[in-house]
């Protein structure tokens, strides 16, 4: 029977008909004809079983009996009954049936699986008395059966379990990729050769390690089914074990020199530690711990300098995990970003299930290619990364423009404008800082504050005294509007103007206006979204950045909470300086969608990010965690209908503070923070922990006009 040519049927994700043809050739394979999920093709018993061993594309190997009328359940029932079932199947074998299409007269796969069986079982009774076991959980042969029309295909399946479960990945994260569409990607993006000439594979995004596992078995010449325990053929009495265990002794043999071999580098790289682990662990059974690297790192931290240029390869988040839209647009933008400044000379092959996702890559595609991940219709996307590109430099406000018309007035407010910008501006731009104050009440009679947000000028008008004219005040309003474009160079409508006026509750947080613009800026070594025309507050809380740039400094490798978390700013600064963990909670919704986008655009995972909904006191009460640091930026008073009753920043801060503390672990510090202006610390709080103000070294140059601006303090455990 080694020699006698056989009618075999490979069956495989749609979209990879072509890929798997051409590997069944390579394997041996005779005649291959593509149809729609699969190939028939002819052969002996030995490419039988070694297509079951080698193909890295195929999901099951069918051994084709033949084909029967099927136009009714009668003719179906007797062209099963046309086979010897006693050739296949022994009185304690137990089988199931796979039952696929439909005829005209069964439209249920169930009901032509119950068909197929009742005939094998009836055959088998009749001839020997003996009932057979049906067993659909852990059978011992699959009996297939494709019905086409009038017409339906008799199969033994030969694979038993679907071939893409090679046995190294018992541990899969959310949404993972089957191993053979995981193949044929890495096949479409030309691997093998790029592998063969020494290049380097990389997942920047690497979950469970799927890529690298099938990258590194075609590297090293390693048959993808060396790892399975059982086949479909294990107990068919069909099976010629001399055959099967030559085909396998010559997978080893091979798999022994593949090793031995100088192999590529292939690298992942994953932000959660949890999957980090998932990854090792499967990367170890598939006895290739020496062949891959594995590291914790946020797609934001992508470095792949003194590395041999070769292929990234990446399965992005596509679906609802990242939240919404529109923080999957700044994750793939981020992504191409990064592979534009980070892997000139490199070849990328992006997978996604939405593929207008990848148009803000800013990337072109040089191929792309329909495939499927189950029922999803997915994009493969193949670029060739050009040179290093960098972003162009920013526009920024950097030149002061004098005024030389207009009102006494306006000439006046214009050129101590002016000299701000020659002063402040320029310690700015050797700070590298794209947001700062500019003005804020420096002559009294124009009471406005005015923010730079790079080529954009943010400016609020405070609640002038009952002692000052109205009309005399909206006056100077109008000679200080005036002259901002002018002085600072910008067009009028990039300023956006405000009036701030003292606040109640949460009425700082309503929106003012329905633009949805959001404009990223940098801040340190994080990008940010702000929204200069919706809210009050734009997003970010300029007089905190140098308590963000510490909360930076200090969090690498611990786990970091932040209260009352707005935009989360603060968490994506600990984030990006190398955060264990994060977790924002806040009771905006709105805030933490925000939020999450600021994650994305760092290339931060929520799989280490969290973002909580919930009222803080209320959470703290039930949270179970420990945190090496924590941020507590809470409003001075909030009647927010999400929570029962209000909070008050001078009565409830004691109660938020123990109860964060709790919270502490011993050696953490936790930093508190608030702008009442009112604000007295209880004496049980200084009582009961360490406490250091440090208002002084959290309030930056362009703040230190305005004594109040904010106060803060560090807690310690004693």
């Amino acid at each position: 029977m080694h020699s006698t040519s056989i009618s075999l049927f490979a069956s495989c994700p749609k979209g990879l008909e072509a890929l798997l043809s051409t590997e069944l050739l390579e394997l041996g394979a005779k005649e291959p004809q593509e149809t729609v999920a699969g190939v028939s093709f002819q052969g002996d018993m030995e490419l039988a079983y070694r297509c079951c061993l080698w193909s890295r594309l195929a999901s099951r190997i069918l051994l084709r009996l033949g084909e029967v009328p099927s136009a009714n359940r009668d003719s179906l029932y007797l062209g099963v009954q046309s086979f010897d079932w006693g050739d296949h199947l022994g009185p304690d074998t137990r089988f199931r049936v796979d039952f696929s299409g439909s005829t005209p007269d069964i439209q249920h796969t169930r009901y032509g699986a119950q068909v197929v069986k009742d005939a094998i079982v009836d055959q088998f009774r009749a001839q020997y008395g003996v009932r057979l076991n049906v067993d659909p959980l852990k059978p011992d042969l699959r009996v297939n059966v494709h019905a086409k029309g009038e017409k339906a295909y008799v199969s033994i399946d030969l694979s038993g379990q679907s071939l893409h479960q090679r046995g190294y990945r018992l541990e899969a994260g959310e949404a993972p990729l089957k191993e053979n569409l995981a193949a044929a990607i890495l096949l479409r993006a030309g691997w093998p050769d790029m592998a063969k000439n020494g290049g380097t594979l990389l997942d920047p995004l690497c979950g469970s390690g799927t890529f690298l596992i099938e990258g590194a078995m075609m590297a090293a010449d390693i048959a993808p089914g060396l790892l399975r325990a059982r086949y479909g053929f294990d107990k068919w009495l069909g099976h010629i074990p001399k055959i099967w265990l030559s085909v396998l002794e010559e997978a080893r043999e091979r798999r022994k020199a593949g090793l031995a071999r100088k192999l590529p580098e292939i690298i992942g790289y994953e932000g959660a530690s949890k999957v980090v682990g998932r990854a090792r662990a499967n990367i170890e059974r598939a006895g290739l711990a020496r062949c891959i690297s594995i590291k914790q790192q946020e797609l934001g931290n992508l470095k792949v300098e003194n590395k041999t240029p070769g292929l990234i390869v990446s399965n992005p988040p596509y679906g609802e995990r990242m939240g919404n839209e529109a923080s999957l647009v700044y994750f793939y933008r981020h992504l191409g970003e990064k592979l534009k400044s980070e892997c000139p000379g490199w070849q990328a092959g992006i997978f996604t299930a939405s593929p207008e996702l990848c148009r803000s890559m800013g990337l072109s595609p040089k191929k792309q290619y329909s495939l499927f991940n189950g029922a999803l219709p997915c994009k493969l996307f193949l670029y060739d990364i050009r040179e290093k590109q960098l972003a162009p430099p920013e526009t920024v406000v950097d030149k002061a423009r004098p005024v030389t018309s207009g009102s006494p007035g306006a000439i006046m407010f214009g050129n101590r404008l002016a000299k701000n910008l020659r002063l402040t501006g320029k310690w700015a731009r050797k700070q590298g800082i794209e947001c700062y104050r500019l003005y804020d009440a420096d002559m009294p009679e124009y009471a406005l504050a005015v923010d730079i947000y790079k080529d954009w000028a943010h400016v609020q008008e405070y609640s002038a005294p009952a002692s000052v004219n109205p009309e005399k005040a909206r006056q100077r309003l109008l000679e200080a509007l005036e002259v901002i474009p002018s002085v600072l160079g910008i067009p009028e409508s990039h300023v956006v103007f405000k009036r701030r006026e003292r606040q109640s509750g949460s009425s700082q947080y309503n929106r003012q206006a329905e633009s949805g613009q959001l404009m990223e800026v940098k801040e340190g070594n994080c990008r940010l979204l702000v929204n200069l025309k919706d809210y009050l507050d734009t997003g970010l809380f300029l007089d905190h950045r140098l308590m963000r740039k510490r909360i930076y400094q200090e969090a690498e490798g611990k786990d970091f909470l932040n209260l009352f978390c707005y935009t989360a700013t603060a968490s994506v600064h600990a984030g990006v300086g190398g955060a264990a963990s994060t977790t924002s909670v806040d009771l905006s919704n709105t805030y933490l969608s925000w939020g999450r986008k600021n994650f994305a655009l760092n290339g931060l995972s929520d799989r280490k990010h969290r973002l909580e909904q919930a009222n803080c006191m209320e959470w703290l009460k039930t949270e179970k965690r420990q945190y090496d640091l924590i941020f507590i930026d809470p409003p001075t008073f909030s009647n927010s209908k999400k929570m029962r009753g209000v909070f008050d920043i001078q009565k409830d801060h004691c109660q938020l503070l123990k109860l964060a503390m709790a919270r502490l672990r011993k050696e953490g510090s936790l930093y508190f923070s608030n702008n009442f202006r009112g604000f007295s610390l209880d004496r049980e709080i200084e009582q009961a922990f360490s406490v250091s103000e440090i208002t002084s070294s959290t309030i930056d140059k362009d703040f230190q006009r305005r004594s109040g601006i904010h106060r803060s303090w560090v807690l310690c455990h004693r």
